[in-house]
């Protein structure tokens, strides 16, 4: 019989979720992360965001948000227990693929040149803030 081991993590240095979930969940030897967005830890501000009075979006950078969300996501994953090696799939949501998709898959490359793990990107209408990337990660964290 296999043991199940799981343990949940959340971590200050990382944006509160805005849910009640934890910023990660250990199974055995994966690392499952919750959705990472741009957002900076301890406040609401996101980086490469500028809003309207409303609150909806007036304009966003996409590089900006981009590397603010892989540094939350290397930050949870290192808190974890686990690091940036370690992704094995990493799902990416993006808002407006037409524009958007070029400079990101750019970034991406940077970040993910000695790491190459599994990834599918898609794009939806919106996400739970205005933001205009989200990862959905998947990681091997040592027993």
């Amino acid at each position: 019989m296999m043991v199940n081991e799981q343990s949940k993590f959340s971590t200050e240095k990382a944006p509160k979720p805005v849910g009640l979930y934890p910023h990660a969940r250990k199974v055995n030897d994966l690392l499952f992360l919750s959705g990472v967005g741009p957002r900076q830890a301890g406040t609401l501000d996101i980086p490469g965001v500028t809003l309207n009075p409303d609150g909806s979006i007036k304009d966003y950078d996409i590089e900006t948000q981009c590397r603010s969300v892989f540094n939350n996501v290397k930050t949870i994953l290192e808190e974890s227990g686990s690091s940036w090696m370690n992704l094995v799939d990493v799902t990416v949501f993006l808002t407006n693929m037409a524009d958007d998709f070029k400079t990101y898959n750019k970034i991406y490359a940077e970040y993910f040149a000695d790491n190459q793990p599994c990834r599918t990107t898609v794009e939806i209408n919106c996400l739970p803030t205005p933001i205009a990337i989200e990862l959905k990660c998947i990681a091997t964290i040592d027993q």
